[in-house]
């Protein structure tokens, strides 16, 4: 079908007029009503882009009188082409081998509001339009970041998230951070604690590595947004209900959430007795600096507890009962665990580097990310400055994912995930995955980016690819 998303020259067109409000207030105040250092901004599995790391505030400054709301917004235009390639055979979830074009098209308000001392409510409507690489399914990590289960051609309209944070400042050092969406600028404690509840994204508070993290601005592809291993809860569009509780300590930040799974794996409607099932997590991040420059380390767990099919079981059913293993037979209450290392390290002024491992134990059916319960990934992140572009970055990563034993097994025997089934894997392979992009800071408020990702191993299928895709990116914001 053609390409013409009815709303993209429109969205692009808007002004990039801010409306997101900027306020300070004096003393203990104004740090009781800074969020946290660390929050995040996401839509869906798509993270934006970390808020800017808060700075020494000027002492002595007169305070700006509070404001109580701001508004913002963006919009993101992917469009991509997989190149075709051979393979022996093609199952129902395969990557198909004909030359393929698929698009993304969002849209995101970020509206909120201050209702008392401390607190931020937010309420974030979002669109979104769709054409599908494959339907969404053939590979472990996806190549695009912006792309849902929950998309199709004709523009959606939900609400996204409405959540509300409390932010309680326990002393030490003060600093100022900048507003951005989701996020109310101001005066920050390096001791605080911060309670976020409602209707939000798991990585709006968890793993907000500052190279590799949002796929509106740098790499697009799944497994390079956060931990790919982590089965994170959330709906069939990325988001989903709970609370997190963060506690920062000048350098330490500990943070723990408790978040509602799909009443079925890849669904929309959520179980929201979180005492029955849920989908918890803990992390903890250490700052520091390393040769005169910034860095941080994050380790992670996460606990998942729903009604899910476990591999072993749905290869035992098919054996006494024929037919291909499927693990919506064998489905009942029990957990799936797993952890993750993330780490992030600037080198030079204008220059990143990045690491992440993460593992899952990979005996039962993914719930609501990727199938994915091995992938380490490393990556660089240059900004622009370096050659007079300052808004500008280059990023190139590489990941590498697995299966379980248990996964593979099942896979082998022709059992379908709801994202990859070749309807057998002779060759196993780790499925490994090469990205670049450069994004161009066109004027304020609009970036322009060029992807590629060179992809061997499909689905860890050594007989199908390797896959290439090339993509182009237009993100609005302000």
């Amino acid at each position: 079908m053609a390409l013409r998303p009815p709303l993209l020259a429109l969205l692009l067109l808007l002004p990039s007029a801010s409306a997101v409000a900027n306020e300070t207030e004096p003393g203990a105040s104004a740090a009781a009503n800074a969020p946290a250092e660390d929050a995040l901004a996401m839509s869906g599995t798509t993270p934006l882009a970390p808020r800017p790391p808060a700075v020494p505030g000027p002492a002595g400054d007169p305070a700006a009188p509070p404001a109580w709301w701001s508004a913002g917004f963006q919009s993101t235009y992917v469009l991509q082409r997989k190149a075709g390639f051979t393979a022996p055979y093609t199952g129902p979830n395969s990557l198909t081998t004909a030359p393929e074009t698929g698009y993304t098209l969002t849209a995101t308000a970020f509206l909120g509001a201050r209702p008392w001392a401390g607190a931020e409510l937010f309420f974030n409507p979002e669109t979104i339009q769709s054409q599908s690489i494959s339907h969404l399914s053939g590979l472990g990590g996806l190549p695009n970041g912006e792309n849902q289960k929950g998309g199709g051609p004709t523009p959606l309209l939900y609400r996204a998230r409405v959540f509300l944070r409390q932010t309680i400042a326990l002393g030490g050092e003060t600093s100022t951070a900048e507003p951005g969406p989701n996020q109310f600028g101001g005066e920050v404690a390096s001791r605080r604690l911060v309670i976020t509840a409602g209707n939000f994204s798991w990585g709006d508070v968890f793993d907000g590595n500052a190279f590799s993290h949002d796929p509106r601005t740098q790499f697009l592809n799944w497994s390079l947004m956060g931990y790919g291993a982590f089965d994170y809860a959330a709906d069939v569009r990325g988001y989903t209900w709970g609370i997190a509780v963060e506690y920062d300590h000048d350098d330490w930040a500990f943070r723990l959430g408790r978040f509602a799974e799909p009443i079925e794996s890849n669904g929309l409607a959520l179980d929201l007795d979180l005492l029955d099932h849920y989908g918890d997590t803990v992390e903890v991040e250490h700052g520091h600096v390393l040769f005169g420059q910034p860095g941080k380390v994050r380790v992670a767990g996460f606990r998942n507890y729903s009604k899910q099919g476990r591999f072993r079981d749905a290869l035992q059913y098919a054996a006494g009962n024929g037919g291909l293993p499927d693990v919506a037979h064998v489905r009942r209450n029990q957990a799936k665990l797993g952890f993750g290392v993330s780490l992030e390290q600037s080198v030079l002024r204008e220059v990143g580097v990045f690491a992440r491992f993460s593992w899952a134990d990979g005996q039962t059916e993914t719930y609501s990310f990727a199938e994915i319960e091995r992938s380490v990934a490393a990556g660089v992140s240059v900004k622009g400055g370096r050659w007079g572009r300052a808004g500008d970055t280059l990023g190139v990563a590489w990941v590498a994912n697995a299966l379980s034993d248990a996964h593979r097994a099942y896979a082998a025997a022709g059992g379908l995930g709801f994202l990859i089934g070749d309807g057998r894997l002779d060759r196993y392979r780790p499925e490994q995955i090469v990205e670049a992009y450069y994004s161009f800071n066109a004027f304020r408020g609009l970036w322009i980016s060029v992807d590629g990702q060179h992809i061997e191993n499909p689905a860890y299928n050594a007989d199908r690819g390797p896959v290439n895709i090339v993509g182009c990116r237009f993100h609005v914001e302000f």
